[in-house]
């Protein structure tokens, strides 16, 4: 993988991403971390080597422009000596530099274009890289705590709660069974003298009501036919 192909992916990646991929949060923070570091000593250097050879550039561009202006100036010469071969011959040179001129400047263009989008990208790494640092430490804790809270989960749910569950789901069911014991006895026994007299005043309370009722409706009571003696 070239240097500036790393550099795309690093620059472009999705650091919450990675992270939500790795199963070791605290190793891939300092994979990710190196690797910028990596790229961006790489790209750094490969800059360095740009920067030269624009220079370069920019000085071959001052001297075919000195070598342009020279040819220029002796083709006035020959012209005001008389001398048109020399002066067609002069011109001739100014155009072969001219083209060569408007080249070289091409290629110093695009080396400056390219250069500007290397220190975009260092300058995009740089950040990526500081927010990686200083997130690092705090992944890091974040990683340590819930590591430990599953320790902590894990060492505690063992069989001997499983176990304590049980037994009090026994003892439930023990309870239980007295209490439907209790219940069994009760059913079918007579009532107690004193719930006798209850029910007795209850259903006096009642007819007294059933009286009273009668006794305010009056004449709208229709008579009660008396009952019929049972045939023999």
């Amino acid at each position: 993988m070239g240097i500036f192909s790393r550099l795309s992916d690093i620059v472009n990646s999705n650091l919450n991403a990675l992270l939500a991929r790795a199963e070791d949060p605290e190793k891939i923070i300092r994979l990710i971390i190196q690797e910028m570091e990596d790229t961006l000593v790489e790209v750094r250097s490969a800059t360095v080597r740009t920067i030269a050879e624009r220079k370069e550039l920019e000085r071959r561009t001052a001297g075919l422009k000195r070598d342009e202006e020279e040819w220029e100036r002796k083709a006035e010469l020959a012209v005001t000596k008389g001398r048109d071969d020399l002066a067609r011959g002069a011109l001739l040179a100014k155009s072969r530099v001219s083209q060569t001129l408007h080249e070289t400047e091409m290629q110093l263009a695009q080396l400056v274009e390219a250069l500007t989008r290397q220190n975009e990208d260092i300058g995009k790494l740089q950040a990526k890289l500081n927010d990686a640092k200083a997130r690092q430490r705090a992944i890091v804790a974040r990683h340590k705590t819930a590591a430990n809270r599953i320790k902590l989960k894990t060492k505690l749910y063992d069989e001997r709660i499983t176990d304590a569950f049980a037994r009090f789901e026994q003892v439930e069911r023990a309870l239980d069974e007295a209490e439907g014991k209790v219940e069994a006895f009760d059913l079918g026994r007579r009532p107690a003298l004193h719930e006798e007299f209850a029910q007795m005043e209850a259903d006096a309370s009642v007819q007294e009501a059933l009286e009273r009722l009668k006794a305010r409706l009056g004449n709208r009571i229709p008579p009660t036919s008396a009952p019929q003696p049972a045939k023999p």
